[in-house]
């Protein structure tokens, strides 16, 4: 008779699926920018073959113009992904965190202080009786 057994799922840490999940959200970014960058390349000639081919405002080129901004865009574009990333990614990201919590968790002891000394718990327990 054949068994049917259920295999147990490899238990992944917090800390792998989190560089997991980074690794991912890189690769995403980078496949980003090249098909950006593809685009660019064939768009770029779209924009020569419109102005020099089929003579569309032939007595201006126009296309320079459009392909100095369009290359400035990609410009910030890669230094988004490769630059920027390095700065602040997934270490900046983690620092960032733990410092918000760190004063959300402030701000409550603040808060749970304050209402200890206008609202003493003995004081709370006695009325009742």
């Amino acid at each position: 008779m054949l068994s049917f057994r259920k295999k147990k799922p490899a238990a992944v840490d917090q800390e792998q699926h989190e560089l997991l999940e980074n690794a991912q959200k890189r690769i995403k970014q980078k496949k980003r920018l090249f098909s950006h960058l593809v685009i660019f390349l064939i768009g770029s000639v779209f924009l020569v073959l419109i102005n020099k081919i089929l003579k569309y405002g032939a007595s201006y080129d126009w296309f320079v113009w459009g392909i100095t901004i369009w290359a400035f865009l990609f410009v910030l574009h890669a230094f988004n992904v490769f630059v920027t990333q390095k700065f602040m990614g997934q270490d900046w990201e983690r620092k960032q965190r733990e410092i918000l919590v760190a004063k959300q968790k402030k701000r409550i002891a603040e808060i749970q202080k304050e209402i200890e000394t206008d609202f003493p718990m003995s004081s709370i327990n006695k009325k009742k009786e």
